[in-house]
């Protein structure tokens, strides 16, 4: 393979995974822990909290503080499952590139 064709295949992966990056960025994924959803997008930006205020009472604060940060992680591991699914085909073993 001559080196023109090898940068035009470069060129073409690297539109393809920055095409495939814009999908994921554009996604939206859930995170939930007992009476917290949140929601957030594949750029790892908090969208939405929901809280089932049925399940609150006054004296729960603290604990709701906690259920926030386990729904925001669980939503956050998320993206970057669904990132690594997509774009590993590009970076084939080199975890963390995105």
């Amino acid at each position: 393979m001559n080196i023109q064709a090898m940068m035009k295949q470069a060129q073409k992966m690297q539109k393809d995974m920055l095409a495939t990056k814009e999908k994921i960025d554009k996604m939206e994924f859930d995170g939930n822990s007992s009476f917290v959803s949140v929601r957030v997008n594949g750029k790892k930006e908090l969208i939405e909290v929901k809280i089932d205020s049925d399940s609150l009472e006054k004296d729960d604060i603290e604990m709701l503080q906690d259920m926030l940060v386990v729904a925001v992680n669980d939503a956050l591991k998320k993206v970057d499952v669904e990132t690594e699914k997509q774009m590993g085909k590009y970076t084939q073993g080199m975890p963390g590139l995105f």
